[in-house]
């Protein structure tokens, strides 16, 4: 199993510098990737391209751009360059975003997410695999009356969703290389989200789709635990709003987000690491790894290292 980091998120905005610096002590801990969410701040996939040329080794990737408010033929542009720039170590994660940031931020109304979900992937797709698209959908149009492809953008991009529900995994399944689910516990892995996404997959004649979990989580003494768990519920509170989320949430047999978090000494963490490997991610991104300061954050990764290397 590879393990990773999110590094960036809308309570922590770093420089560049500083987030090129953050990333090589990622890879020199031992840790196979770095994820950059989509804010309405830097431009994720350039912040990647940016990392992942600076840091060799180390594989970055965007979890994960709302397809709102985006459009396949500008999105496949910055994807083919930054795996140009990292030369081949980018990893794009697109997601459906929630209503209320679309409508609000963006203006354009929050209808048929999963049609325009699989629209968006028909036309990505030979875009990233050839450079030309010839899609006319009943939301969205891709042609290219010239090429589009990137050059040293090999191998083809792989695309991930942030996908968790049953419609947004098969579309997953079928028209994508894997799903980023996010406060999906090893239950809801295992009883949900891989058999849905993977069924979707073989009937598509496509590979086993990449499980890639994110995981709020930090390793901490056992007298902060509690203490950290209060920090997680008041970090993660907004996500039981929105229904995807608050849907994963229950079926990880949990009330509250804080309850997914991973929050423990090392036996504890590498213990639920497992867990998520045996419920069916093929990998693990561990996010929120700040939450309790600066020494906890170093020795959540030196963990994450450590198992990561075997």
């Amino acid at each position: 199993m590879t393990l990773g980091v999110t590094l960036g998120s809308t309570s922590v905005q770093r420089t560049i510098d500083s987030t090129v610096r953050l990333a090589r002590e990622a890879r020199d801990a031992g840790l196979h990737s770095a994820w950059f969410g989509q804010t309405f701040a830097y431009d994720s996939p350039s912040l990647a391209a940016i990392v992942g040329r600076e840091v060799p080794g180390l594989q970055v990737g965007t979890s994960a751009i709302p397809v709102f408010g985006r459009h396949p033929l500008l999105v496949s542009s910055q994807a083919q360059t930054a795996q140009a720039a990292t030369g081949g170590r980018y990893h794009l994660g697109l997601a459906l975003g929630t209503q209320h940031l679309t409508e609000t931020g963006f203006g354009i109304p929050y209808r048929r997410p999963i049609g325009l979900l699989r629209e968006f992937l028909t036309a990505l797709r030979p875009l990233l695999e050839t450079g030309s698209a010839d899609f006319h959908g009943e939301l969205l149009t891709a042609t290219t009356p010239y090429s589009a492809a990137v050059p040293g953008a090999r191998p083809t991009v792989p695309v991930l969703v942030a996908a968790m529900g049953p419609q947004a995994l098969r579309v997953s399944g079928e028209l994508a290389d894997g799903v980023l689910p996010f406060l999906a516990g090893p239950r809801a892995l295992a009883e949900h989200i891989v058999p849905t996404v993977s069924a979707a997959a073989a009937a598509a004649g496509r590979p086993a789709p990449r499980i890639v979990a994110l995981v709020p989580g930090v390793v901490t003494a056992n007298a902060e635990v509690e203490a950290v768990r209060e920090k997680a519920a008041e970090a993660l509170a907004l996500y039981e709003r929105i229904p995807s989320y608050r849907r994963a949430i229950e079926a990880s047999g949990a009330a509250r987000a804080a309850e997914i978090a991973v929050i423990g000494d090392e036996e504890t963490v590498a213990a639920e690491v497992r867990r998520y490997r045996e419920a069916g991610a093929t990998e693990v991104v561990f996010t929120a790894t700040e939450l309790n300061g600066e020494d906890d954050r170093v020795r959540t990764w030196k963990l994450l290292g450590e198992l990561s290397r075997g």
